[in-house]
């Protein structure tokens, strides 16, 4: 996860004051409230159809919203059009000109802003030296690899120098090992530059190692903003929980009483920090259980990953993931007991969260 900066002293790069979007009878966005700090890297992330690429739309104005404001860098840009809104917008698809080499399409923006020849090319080298693509610039988009291709995206996006660069779902049509190359890429560019950065990804991965904040929707719905610590450590409710992490996190349904909490069905009991008495949902990520003695517990698979093994386990009718060390200390077919070493609990009507 990225250092944690603070952000209260940052002017207001983009502010959402009660932003809805429908189509129709359709909502996709609900009231959004949100300002996202000069500088800061924005993360949104949900399920697909959330509303996210719509928000990021509405930024850069290809999409009108249907009630509320907005506003860039202090300036309420409702009824601005895209090319006036100094924001620049990477999208999945690269959206590079064939026919041009990768100086043409990097020059492209301000060309078409008839800036002097001298600046272009002076903008376009100091993007590609940021971006390493000096050894590049006269190919043509189908002799580059598809990194590559993502990185000259990002290069015309750089020249312009805009208020706000926003990127749809940039690393997805790569492969692993090009997705975290470009993903390091996009780390040094947002520390080089201090540019305000609004990113929307599927990548978990992605979000928690280059946000400052994650933002997490649902169904049009902000569930929560935060760090990726805190989104992580204390989610809000159980969408937010069960979003992020990977494995998801285990949920167990469970009955509360003075302090501890009894596993239905299974007869196990672990403390909580609450003092309700009833039903509670209990939460607990894999990588924070231990695998101990006992027999509570039935080792169903193991998942050997190198470094680190996934052993999947029947505790009674529930099925849930331990994270543990490989080679895996237990075999298919043994009995275990298990241990939370951090357990969170949720109120089973709202799935909002009640432990701290």
């Amino acid at each position: 996860m990225p250092t944690e900066r603070p952000q209260a002293q940052a002017m207001t790069a983009v502010a959402f004051r009660g932003v809805a979007k429908a189509y129709g009878a359709t909502r996709v966005l609900e009231r959004v409230d949100l300002e996202v700090a000069s500088g800061e890297y924005l993360v949104l992330v949900g399920p697909s159809g959330c509303g996210k690429s719509t928000l990021l739309r509405c930024i850069a104005g290809l999409e009108e919203i249907t009630s509320g404001e907005l506003a860039i860098d202090g300036r309420v840009v409702n009824d601005v059009p895209p090319r006036d809104r100094d924001v620049a917008m990477v999208f999945q698809s690269y959206a590079l000109y064939p026919h041009m080499t990768v100086r043409e399409n990097m020059g492209f923006p301000l060309r078409i802003r008839r800036r002097p020849a001298a600046e272009i090319a002076a903008a376009v080298d100091e993007a590609a030296a940021m971006l390493e693509l000096g050894a590049l610039l006269d190919r043509k988009p189908a002799q580059l690899s598809g990194g590559q291709r993502q990185r000259v995206a990002m290069g015309r996006a750089i020249v312009r120098r805009p208020k706000v660069f926003l990127f749809d779902e940039p690393l997805s049509n790569l492969d692993t090992t090009l997705r975290h190359q470009v993903r390091a890429q996009l780390a040094r560019l947002h520390r080089q530059l201090g540019a305000t950065i609004v990113h929307v990804t599927h990548d978990q991965v992605e979000a928690m190692t280059l946000a400052d904040r994650i933002l997490v929707l649902d169904r049009g719905v902000v569930q929560q903003i935060g760090t990726p610590r805190e989104l992580y450590d204390r989610p809000t409710n159980l969408f937010v929980a069960g979003f992020l992490g990977s494995p998801t996190m285990n949920v167990l349904p469970a009955q509360a009483q003075g302090g501890a909490a009894a596993v239905r069905s299974t007869g196990i009991q672990w403390p909580v920090a609450i003092d309700e008495v009833g039903p509670v949902t209990l939460g607990f990520r894999p990588q924070d259980a231990e695998i101990v003695s006992g027999d509570a517990a039935e080792v169903d698979l193991i998942e050997s990953l190198g470094s680190e093994a996934h052993v999947h386990l029947r505790l009674g009718p529930h099925k849930i993931v331990v994270v543990t060390r490989d080679p895996c200390p237990v075999r298919v077919g043994d009995r275990v007991g298990v241990r939370p070493t951090r357990l969170l609990t949720f109120d089973p009507e709202t799935t909002r969260r009640l432990s701290t």
